[in-house]
């Protein structure tokens, strides 16, 4: 299967497995690193007939709902740093969470450690709830989770150059520079990793440049 990007539209040709939207379909992933443009693709397969699951969405549900294991996990870090994980009204402050784990790989381990269990089953359910519907999982880091990324039958790895989305991601989120590079940083090998993935579950993978 080949898939571009003209003028706005999703173009299409040799169609191949766990592509067509069709009952039985398998999901397909669609990832790439921070502000590459995945939900900018997923909207173009959502004109197609997919439904399509944002698993950045997913973890923010998936961290408030361990929001005791994470105050319990990451306090006395926090407190050594002078963040607080926690808004006024008493609701994790995910922004400052992520400010915390993403400046060590190993508290990032730790936080998915505790999260991704949850995501699983969360996405699980997405899936059941959407049999017989072509599904999208929009996700960055889906080959951490091998459980999810069996289920795929097409990886499509979004591609954009390293000052467009700098420039997006500051739009988009408006996050410090420092933050941002730091995220963008912790992403620096990620199509290797999902090459590697693909490769021992046997899943094709294809670019598309945004």
């Amino acid at each position: 299967m080949k898939l571009k990007i003209e003028n706005g539209k999703l173009k299409v040709s040799d169609v191949g497995r766990g592509f067509c939207p069709a009952s039985g379909s398998l999901p397909i992933c669609v990832t790439g690193q921070m502000a590459a443009g995945k939900n900018f693709v997923c909207s173009l397969f959502e004109k197609e007939g997919f439904v399509s699951l944002d698993l950045d969405k997913t973890a923010h549900e998936a961290i408030s709902l361990c929001k005791a294991q994470i105050l319990s996990g990451f306090g006395k870090e926090a407190r050594s740093r002078g963040i607080s994980l926690l808004k006024e009204d008493g609701s994790l402050d995910r922004r400052e969470l992520g400010r915390l784990v993403f400046s060590s790989p190993e508290l990032l381990a730790r936080q998915e450690s505790i999260v991704y269990p949850k995501i699983i089953e969360l996405t699980n359910q997405f899936i059941e709830q959407n049999s017989g519907k072509p599904v999208i999982l929009n996700a960055t880091v889906l080959f951490k989770t091998p459980e999810l990324l069996a289920k795929c039958g097409k990886i499509f790895f979004v591609k954009a150059n390293f000052l467009k989305r700098l420039v997006r991601a500051k739009k988009r989120d408006g996050l410090p520079l420092r933050q941002i590079l730091a995220r963008f940083k912790s992403q620096k090998n990620l199509f290797k990793e999902y090459k590697k993935a693909a490769s021992k579950l046997n899943i094709p993978i294809e670019i598309i440049r945004n």
